[in-house]
């Protein structure tokens, strides 16, 4: 019987233990380069078995928040270089998540203050982060997008290929694609965002269609065995929405088994919400969404994230319902997570008040276990 803090092999990467950090967007890198904190902040962190960086965005159309890092500058590059070097330096594996945030941006965020981009012109019901002329954030209104151009789709795949290329040159044991939380993978996935009537959408099969050419595109430059991705069938994150998701996500893990990729990580329920959240009429089936991967030939690891606790992360691995389980704000509080888990000690509080923006405070000064 496997235990949380035994090793695993998830494609090609060796991870020490079967706890991830989850990824998890701080707000903390100017001009979309990773500060020397992050240097700090990450390091700190590499107890876990897999570190699994803040979404990070694959060109300044893909930005849709106020001072999250990008993979598309040299000056990007080398502060994503500072950080993987540390948390080598400290024994940890690493994975940058890569995204494309499609209409959940603002028009300050995009080159030449142009719309957002999505797969329809559907204004999301949602805010995103900027910073005011005053030099202080906040969370505004998403701005109106417009409708991509079949022809503009795949110049966009070609950004995720060469953000990959770019992220494993910058010293990165991998990289896990973003198709989770109502960003442009997702909202191509979801019959919500998705009105198109071309060959990108309608259908299932077709709304899959820009996932496919993605995971193409990236498992081709740098191996499956180095390529992850995250979904989350459910979450109203973002103003995503399908109302029949068990059979969509179905085919979309079917589509992902054609590549041996290094692990699937599963958002269960609402995003840092309830994990019964459903849509649709039924509850979603995790247990089905598995066993269609493993039919059709799945072999990547199951990654599971969104309210787990000790007993519920190790009753998980103990029954086989996943490989890996993530955490995400338990690690901001607490940067030696691993040692709490395994002692079962206290955990620190965190403070919600200086997760996105800011400076040290509430983000590298937490205390680790004396």
């Amino acid at each position: 019987m496997s235990t949380l803090f035994d090793p695993i092999t998830a494609g090609g990467i060796s991870l020490a233990n079967r706890i991830a950090m989850a990824p998890l967007t701080r707000n903390r890198s100017p001009n979309a380069i990773p500060s020397e904190m992050a240097v700090t902040y990450y390091s700190q962190r590499a107890s876990a078995g897999l570190l699994i960086t803040e979404a990070t965005a694959i060109s300044q159309q893909g930005q849709g928040y106020a001072q999250v890092p990008g993979l598309y500058a040299p000056e990007q590059l080398a502060g994503w270089r500072r950080v993987t070097d540390a948390v080598h330096a400290a024994g940890g594996k690493i994975v940058v998540q890569i995204w494309h945030v499609g209409r959940i941006s603002h028009v300050s965020l995009q080159p030449g203050g142009g719309a957002p981009v999505g797969p329809s012109a559907i204004t999301a019901k949602s805010k995103t982060y900027v910073i005011k002329p005053d030099g202080t954030g906040a969370f505004v209104p998403t701005s109106e997008p417009r409708a991509l151009g079949i022809d503009e789709i795949p110049d966009i795949v070609e950004d995720y290929r060469r953000a990959a290329r770019a992220a494993i040159e910058a010293g990165f044991d991998g990289i896990e694609v973003h198709a989770a939380n109502g960003y442009l993978i997702d909202q191509f996935l979801r019959a919500g965002s998705n009105h198109r009537t071309d060959a990108y959408g309608g259908s299932v099969a077709n709304r899959t269609r820009f996932l496919a050419e993605v995971m193409e595109a990236v498992t081709a430059e740098i191996g499956a065995s180095r390529t992850a991705i995250r979904i989350s069938p459910v979450t109203p994150a973002n103003d995503a929405a399908d109302a029949n998701p068990q059979p969509l996500f179905e085919h979309v893990v079917e589509k992902l088994a054609r590549w041996p990729l290094a692990y699937v990580h599963v958002i269960e329920g609402a995003t840092g919400g309830p994990r019964d959240y459903r849509q649709g009429e039924a509850a979603f089936d995790y247990a089905a969404l598995r066993s269609s991967y493993a039919r059709a030939g799945g072999k990547a690891a199951w990654m599971v994230n969104n309210g787990y606790d000790r007993a519920l992360a190790m009753a998980a691995i103990a029954e086989g319902h996943a490989d890996i389980v993530a955490f995400g704000k338990d690690f901001i509080s607490n940067p030696d997570l691993v040692a709490r888990l395994r002692q079962n000690a206290a955990l620190n509080p965190f403070d919600t008040a200086t997760f996105y923006g800011g400076s040290e405070k509430g983000y590298i000064d937490y205390p680790a276990l004396a």
